[in-house]
């Protein structure tokens, strides 16, 4: 499990609501977290999945990790997988990948 920078951080980030379950479809629901991509993000609620990504906590204001995006897709390339066409590895779901030793 992740650790995040506060407690309210956390608690926003594990909001589960029992009406809608998806917290892209509640509106009460702020903040979306990729564990894989080490991504904080403001949920827009528009229907979609969308979000905006932020750097900083809005409540204790901390500096949130960088962003793994672009490494994400780097390794996977790397491995010779195209995630919008192959089917990505269990490793590459969660954050577990970012523990693995990068292939040459």
């Amino acid at each position: 499990m992740t650790e995040h920078c506060c407690a309210t951080m956390t608690s926003r980030v594990n909001f589960h609501c029992d009406h809608d379950g998806d917290p892209f479809a509640c509106s009460d629901a702020l903040i979306c977290f990729s564990a894989r991509l080490q991504e904080y993000g403001l949920i827009i609620h528009d229907g979609g999945v969308s979000s905006v990504e932020i750097r900083f906590c809005p409540w204790c204001g901390q500096r949130l990790p960088e962003s793994q995006r672009d490494r994400w897709f780097d390794e996977l390339g790397r491995r010779g997988i195209d995630p919008w066409e192959d089917e990505v590895p269990a490793e590459f779901q969660d954050g577990s990948w970012l523990t693995l030793k990068p292939q040459e």
